[in-house]
């Protein structure tokens, strides 16, 4: 399929994002997504970030819980550096344009390109005939979430690339099928030191809110007691650091302390490996936990603060959403007229 022709000018840069609400914000979302969110929104670029509440509910939420949730990570949003005056915050089910587009893209996503997505299969695993409809076609959604925006550029971690991936195809499907320079393929920005943040207690495994062991994880709500006994206690091996990255290779758990460090403090992993070569962990580990807690405790606290006044959270996402809607409405409005579509109700 070839690409259609495109000019910077049509496609303005616009980034957007999101983050499920599904459970407590962890280190792995903060700096796999939130700290990268801070720093595009302080680059001028037009950034749109979204809790994906519909996403969310592609597997059984309890309803109070799915609220304070969405709540919580608002929150934590906020406490990281996002200005809602300077981007647009918002929870995805107060936007219709994200479902309404979904059930577009569901008709133009194919369903070998569905089939082929892994993280479906992760999660489904060998319970794919009892899991929901939506956890099958959340791809074609989240393509929905993106292009409502007519975003360029989407910071994601590496387990995500696949599904922007299906969406530059969803793009270029519904592009050539109506002869249309419609929608922007979309660009993965995936870029940082820990991207991909791994479990405290298996380096080969993405650290999850969803680990029944809570010591695999640093959760933004943890205290600074809480945050530097874990990392005391995450998993290493015997060996000092050795004094370049090539010698982590074989040594995952260790490896991702060198990368948490690195993201933390903004430093590369080469810089870190430098400064503590020879280095045992029982002089690493302190080192890392005493800038953990340095970095996170304010936003910890900041959290805490926030959540005291949920109308207050309530307010900003309702501002963001039609804020976010103003965007999407008028380009679901042309798609619905290029699909063939009458609208003549009058609003």
């Amino acid at each position: 399929m070839s690409e259609p022709v495109q000019t910077p000018q049509t496609f303005p840069t616009r980034i957007f994002s999101g983050i499920q609400p599904s459970g407590g914000l962890t280190l792995g979302n903060y700096l796999g997504a939130l700290k990268r969110f801070v720093q595009k929104q302080d680059e001028g670029i037009e950034t749109i970030y979204c809790l994906v509440d519909m996403h969310a509910i592609t597997t059984w939420q309890d309803p109070i819980k799915l609220r304070q949730q969405t709540r919580e990570a608002a929150a934590g949003f906020i406490a990281a550096g996002i200005d809602p005056t300077r981007s647009i915050l918002f929870n995805q089910s107060q936007v219709s344009a994200h479902a309404e587009l979904g059930w577009i893209f569901n008709c133009v996503a194919r369903m070998g390109w569905m089939s082929r997505m892994t993280q479906f299969k992760d999660k489904a695993g060998k319970n794919s005939e009892n899991v929901s409809l939506g956890l099958y076609a959340y791809p074609a959604l989240m393509a929905a979430d993106i292009l409502a925006y007519k975003a360029t550029h989407v910071p994601v971690g590496e387990d995500q690339k696949q599904h922007i991936e299906l969406t530059r195809d969803i793009a270029l499907k519904f592009n050539n099928d109506y002869k249309e320079n419609f929608f922007p393929i979309t660009e993965p920005v995936i870029e940082g030191a820990a991207t991909r943040v791994m479990s405290l207690r298996d380096g080969t495994k993405k650290m999850s809110k969803s680990d029944p062991s809570d010591q695999s994880r640093i959760n933004l709500t943890d205290d600074a007691d809480t945050i530097a006994k874990k990392f005391r206690k995450a998993k290493t091996d015997a060996e000092p650091l050795p004094d370049s990255l090539e010698g982590l290779k074989d040594r995952p758990d260790a490896r991702n302390l060198i990368n948490i460090y690195a993201a933390l403090a903004d430093m590369t992993p080469e810089a870190v490996i430098t400064e503590y070569a020879g280095a045992q962990f029982g002089t690493f580990k302190p080192a890392l936990a005493d800038l953990a807690v340095a970095k996170l405790s304010p936003i910890t606290t900041k959290m805490s603060h926030l959540m005291q006044d949920p109308a207050e959270i309530d307010r900003i996402l309702g501002e963001g959403a039609s804020r976010a809607d103003a965007i999407a409405r008028p380009i679901l409005d042309q798609v619905y007229d290029i699909v063939g579509m009458i609208r003549s109700r009058q609003v």
